[in-house]
């Protein structure tokens, strides 16, 4: 996919990974990009250094994510790519609050389910579109230190692959972005689930959007950011009881525990 003339919604669009997004695809020639965020001051800044359209919404709403769909579509153009990038790291623990995990499925994992039920039909309509979840490379790796942060990415990555083998025949395209540590409010902090993640080092949010421009170009289901999260994935695969154990290593060595 080429985004020069595309109509592109991105949620999470107030900071990091969302923000860096809509620059480099606006830097690519989107015909308009619409920053969708919780936080309507953010995501207002950055449609205005985009020259696109604010909206304030909960991805954890349906109805949210079905206002943001028909009114892009009625207003600014058919989506040719919907970014569903929002993302939280909640109930780290498994005695973590029940409603953390619930809110943490709600955003990981349900979010995606929303934007693909108002919208594939849509898209299948006129001939075909694109999807880009951001899960993490939690989704294929796990995470030390994050229980519903690992599981819910885990789902995520899950209904990727379920969309993208029911409708591919009909034009859909799908693509889960998996980066490792990514320099964004979510990793100022020192808990063992960032130690891990930045294990391989930090990326800027500005060099994982160009990982992100060449994998939508070639259409590729995986955009690994991280080159290294390939190896461990083909390990883990190889060798499970060896991969758990190294994990369990790596999570007493960062937890004490």
């Amino acid at each position: 996919m080429q985004i020069q003339d595309k109509t592109i919604v991105v949620t999470g669009a107030a900071s990091g990974i969302g923000r860096a997004l809509a620059r480099r695809f606006d830097a690519e020639g989107a015909k308009h990009i619409v920053c969708v965020d919780l936080d309507a001051e953010g995501a207002g800044a950055t449609a205005k250094e985009v020259g696109g359209t604010a909206m304030t919404a909960n991805v954890a709403v349906e109805d949210d994510i079905a206002r943001v769909i028909a009114t892009t579509e009625s207003e600014v153009g058919p989506i040719d790519l919907f970014c569903s990038n929002a993302g939280i790291g909640l109930a780290p623990e498994l005695a973590s609050a029940n409603d953390e995990w619930q809110m943490s499925w709600d955003v990981n994992v349900m979010a995606h389910v929303y934007a693909a039920r108002h919208l594939v039909p849509r898209m299948i309509e006129r001939g075909g579109g694109y999807f880009m979840h951001t899960a993490s490379a939690a989704g294929l790796l796990n995470q030390i230190g994050g229980a519903a942060y690992g599981v819910t990415k885990h789902a995520a990555v899950g209904f990727g692959e379920w969309l993208a083998l029911t409708y591919q025949h009909q034009g859909i395209r799908v693509s889960m972005l998996c980066p490792q540590a990514v320099r964004t409010p979510m990793t100022e902090n020192d808990t063992a689930s960032t130690a891990a993640a930045a294990g391989d080092g930090m990326m800027e949010p500005e060099e994982l959007a160009e990982c992100v421009i060449a994998g939508l170009a070639a259409e590729s289901f995986l955009i690994l950011p991280h080159a290294e999260v390939s190896k461990y994935m083909k390990r883990k695969t190889a060798d499970y009881d060896r991969w758990i154990g190294g994990m369990n290593r790596l999570h007493q060595r960062l937890t004490g525990a």
